[in-house]
């Protein structure tokens, strides 16, 4: 008989169920996505039903496929997609869909509170920004009929995908978060490590129907997915995906970094005990809290980036397939000057400009496929560079290495321009799914299925060194920022002053 957990990563394009055995190795997966509901104005949202029912099918897929007894499942570990705000009644049935951590309709929310921004990120780290969960629950307390009455009568529950899957999962009987996710919201002081009373009321969002923060690798209740298993087993371990991703990679010492490459980006460093706060237009937020003690980071978030490859693919027809863009790139024109700045939903970290427009510049007679479809990779690696060196300037410390996880980090050409652009070894593990790692190595070790030290020291990495000249950098690192300021129609100066 073996000991197996259960990691699920509910993201922003679907759901994934991962099997871990008791040495931590992923056995089977199981994948469903789910669609990506996108009116004319742009706003982006989920079903919650349909990412909820994908849970439950992937799980049962992933156990089968192991040919495992469901009598050796001993727990459970939850990664989400963050920021994504919902709200759902006493029965589990949610309001409204979920607003997407890409949805900007709370931007309206944030100008009229805009002279309480010092405020809010002093307390809770982040730059007042749509990005973020508050404003998006805001929006369905406004705008969703009914929301507004059951909130003030305490008959609705809100807040991030996590609690919502944790409070289906036991039937309602647990209703709770973890410390990344709330850290996330703009509702919750991480210097008090509570929800913020006054934010709230600056957002008109009622304390009281938020959920209860929990030790990351705490308890979260007892599930059997829906009468999948023959028993209860605990939910031990929840995490916002980045935070998952940044434990999953082993960045548990001061300095030490990750990039995971999703639709979006988020970049991490790891700052200790104590919070960094950003002049640099990166946000503090907590890691994790483990054990009664938490640790904090600096983090940057990028709205595009795999999601550029997907634009090329499907709205462009450049390419037919992600995988077309390593070859395609390695043959445009070292010569070209073509630079994309992906802001089709304005500009995240570490420029937070909401009302920005991407930008395709620097084009000559000769730019073609090759040039356009490069360009868009390398915007990925830039934007990321640019999160690394405002990381550095905050916390007074040097990066070694990145070390870097999601699907695009299969592309050897956007590898190797990382590591040159950034003028940082890269380190992509052997490992997939980082996320949905290390929430359910947080749920194992929390069990005691698992030990840390054993767990991470096995992990294999491949490295990228970086070797173009620093003119060479220099030179295409400033074609970059020129391209910034004229979508921002920003000077130089200013940029760097801010």
């Amino acid at each position: 008989m073996g000991k197996y957990i259960i990691g699920i990563d509910q993201s922003t394009q679907g759901t994934k169920a991962l099997l871990f055995d008791e040495q931590g190795t992923l056995l089977t997966r199981a994948d469903k996505s789910h669609r990506q509901i996108i009116n004319d104005k742009g706003w982006v949202e989920h079903d919650p039903e349909e990412f909820y029912a994908n849970v439950i099918q992937t799980v049962r897929e992933t156990v089968e496929k192991a040919g495992i007894s469901k009598e050796d499942i001993v727990g459970v570990g939850i990664s989400n997609q963050r920021e994504t705000a919902l709200a759902w009644d006493s029965d589990g049935c949610p309001i409204y869909n979920a607003v997407v951590w890409q949805c900007a309709r709370g931007q309206k929310i944030c100008e009229k509170i805009a002279d309480k921004k010092e405020m809010i990120q002093e307390r809770t780290g982040l730059q007042l920004s749509p990005y973020f969960s508050a404003a998006k629950i805001a929006w369905i307390l406004e705008h969703v009929e009914g929301a507004r009455e059951k909130a003030q009568e305490g008959k609705l529950c809100y807040g991030t995908v996590d609690s919502f899957l944790i409070y289906r999962l036991t039937k309602g009987e647990v209703y709770k978060t973890d410390y990344s996710n709330a850290s996330r919201t703009q509702l919750f002081n991480i210097r008090t490590l509570s929800w913020d009373s006054e934010i709230c009321d600056i957002f008109g969002i009622p304390i009281q129907n938020l959920a209860e923060v929990e030790d990351s690798n705490g308890d979260f209740g007892m599930t059997d997915f829906e009468g999948y298993l023959p028993y209860k087993v605990p939910i031990h371990g929840v995490l916002g995906d980045s935070h998952g991703a940044l434990f999953g990679q082993g960045c548990l010492e001061k300095g030490m970094t990750k990039a995971t490459y999703g639709t979006g980006s988020s970049v991490m460093m790891n700052v200790g005990e104590k919070p960094v706060f950003s002049k640099h237009g990166v946000v503090s937020s907590l890691a994790w809290g483990m054990d009664g003690k938490v640790t904090y980071v600096l983090e940057g978030n990028i709205n595009y980036t795999g999601a550029v490859i997907t634009w090329l693919c499907q709205d462009l027809k450049l390419i037919q397939s992600p995988k077309e863009t390593e070859e395609i790139a390695r043959a445009a024109s070292e010569e070209d000057s073509t630079y994309l700045v992906p802001a089709f939903t304005g500009l995240g970290a570490p420029y937070w400009e909401s009302n920005a427009k991407a930008l395709l510049c620097g084009m000559t007679r000769t730019t073609g496929k090759a040039e356009v479809v490069r360009a868009a990779l390398e915007c990925i690696a830039y934007q990321i560079t640019d999160i690394i060196k405002a990381m550095e300037d905050d916390s007074h410390i040097s990066i070694q290495a990145l070390r870097v996880d999601g699907g695009p980090t299969k592309n050897q050409y956007l590898m190797k321009f990382q590591s040159d652009i950034a003028e940082k070894p890269v380190q992509v593990p052997a490992a997939e799914e980082l996320s949905g790692i290390g929430a359910a190595y947080a749920a194992g070790i929390g069990l005691g299925v698992y030990e840390k030290q054993k767990l991470f020291s096995r992990m294999e990495r491949q490295s990228f060194l970086p070797e173009m000249s620093k003119e060479f950098v220099e030179k295409k690192y400033q074609g970059w920022k020129e391209a910034i300021y004229m979508v921002l129609g920003r000077k130089n100066e200013e940029i760097k002053s801010s």
